[in-house]
């Protein structure tokens, strides 16, 4: 994403992941929750069906193939989800849903599946009972959503395992990771926190504290490479240490830093559209605003994509694979383009900027060389954007080394065989039909 935070390069500004918080309504009433979800919540602001049809429509007009990320608060308590799902499938998008697990019964996961979703995350924050059920206020949670991720890896639906570190249970790090990796998850997302919603009531871990799990986060993603992902959320710092210790890692594959208001953007219960869930600045109002305006004009994200630093993320070399979190800078400060409180580096401000040396990017515009069979075209059409360009060069890499001028689904099969496991793997180009 680094050239893509130019407007002059291929596929800048092109939203490739929406992440929808769809209600504000919830079964539990998690500590840190970012949008203040709980039982007390109701439905009356919420977006209607008719309208986040609509919305559906508008940002599949702006990008054929983006994904969307269906969350809430609980968005399995929306009875219209399946619904949202079916309707965005069918017009050619990538959805997965995120949701506390609690409530994925094997009639919903069907459900699910039948909709076109092709992924779940379910959040596990220790497997200490005592503790999870504590931090996410529900009785009897931990074990509910520990059922329903044997529950999706029996359905064969994917499903990704999101821990937020605290001090409390930071010391797990590394037995979540193999707990997932052993329940077939296929990724692992460690969330840091942001001060924002309930968690602006929550003491933050120091940035030092920072720098030590995400150095253990670094030494777990290499070694679980190839049979789970393992990545930061909320830490873009992670990116540096990538670099830094793990130079072939696919993560590298983003250019750049998060990509909140350039390739990444969230819509509120209500229909406002923002940067990224963690960062509550409104860029525009979907319910008078179309999507493509807000998106293209908006003044937020003119700001965020103008690279205007500030502080050590300004003078930093690792900007452009880190740049901080801007909706840390945000709830520490009141300014999103200031320096990120949770990294502890601090650069010398004439080193030589630092860029990821790959040959293509997530985000970047899909070009073929090769030659492809009519079956093989369109099933890689039907992944979402962001991977896509990234999934062509590796394929028909694959074919040059073997030998062949033409990709065929037959070569896609051996190739998936090969991925490092992600959501990148899983999605409908790579759908098992055995």
């Amino acid at each position: 994403m680094g050239d893509s935070m130019h407007p002059s390069s291929p596929g800048a500004y092109v939203p490739h992941v929406v992440a929808w918080n769809l209600t504000r309504r919830c079964n539990l009433e998690c500590a840190h929750c970012y949008i203040s979800a709980g039982p007390s919540e109701t439905a009356t602001s919420e977006l209607t069906t008719t309208e986040c049809l609509g919305i559906v429509d508008q940002i599949v007009a702006v990008n054929p193939a983006p994904m969307f990320i269906l969350s809430g608060g609980e968005p399995l308590l929306r009875e219209d989800l399946t619904t949202l799902a079916s309707h965005a499938v069918q017009r050619g998008a990538t959805v997965v849903v995120g949701t506390n697990g609690t409530l994925l019964t094997d009639e919903k996961i069907k459900a699910l599946i039948a909709a076109g979703v092709t992924g779940v995350a379910v959040s596990v924050d220790s497997l200490n009972a005592r503790y999870h059920d504590r931090f996410r206020r529900g009785h009897g949670s931990l074990q509910a959503t520990l059922d329903a991720v044997e529950r999706l890896a029996g359905h064969r639906l994917d499903f990704v395992v999101q821990t937020s570190i605290t001090s409390k249970n930071r010391k797990e790090l590394a037995d979540l990771v193999r707990w997932s990796a052993d329940r077939g998850a296929v990724s692992f997302n460690a969330y840091f926190l942001v001060p924002t919603g309930r968690g602006a009531r929550m003491g933050d871990l120091s940035a030092a504290t920072h720098e030590e799990i995400l150095d253990e986060l670094v030494t777990l993603h290499r070694e679980y490479l190839g049979r789970m992902m393992v990545r930061a959320k909320c830490a873009p710092h992670f990116m540096r240490l990538i670099h830094q210790r793990v130079p072939d890692s696919p993560v590298l594959s983003y250019r750049t830093r998060c990509p909140c208001g350039v390739q990444y953007c969230r819509i509120t219960p209500d229909g406002k559209l923002t940067a990224c869930p963690y960062l509550p600045v409104a860029a525009g109002d979907l319910r008078v605003d179309s999507f493509a305006d807000v998106w293209k004009s908006s003044s937020l994200f003119a700001d965020i994509r103008s690279n205007a630093l500030r502080g050590r993320c300004g003078r930093c070399e690792y900007r452009e694979v880190c740049g901080g979190c801007r909706a840390r800078a945000f709830g520490s400060s009141g300014d999103y383009l200031a320096e990120d409180p949770g990294c502890s580096y601090e650069p010398n401000g004439d080193a030589t900027l630092v860029r990821a040396e790959m040959s293509v990017y997530y985000g970047d515009a899909t070009v073929t060389e090769l030659q492809w069979t009519p079956a093989a075209r369109e099933r890689v059409n039907r992944i979402p954007s962001f991977v896509r360009g990234v999934v062509i060069k590796r394929l028909e890499d694959y074919a040059r080394r073997e030998g062949h001028a033409e990709v065929t689904v037959e070569m896609m099969k051996a190739v998936r065989q090969a991925m490092p496991v992600d959501f990148s793997k899983r999605l409908p180009f790579f759908a098992r039909d055995d």
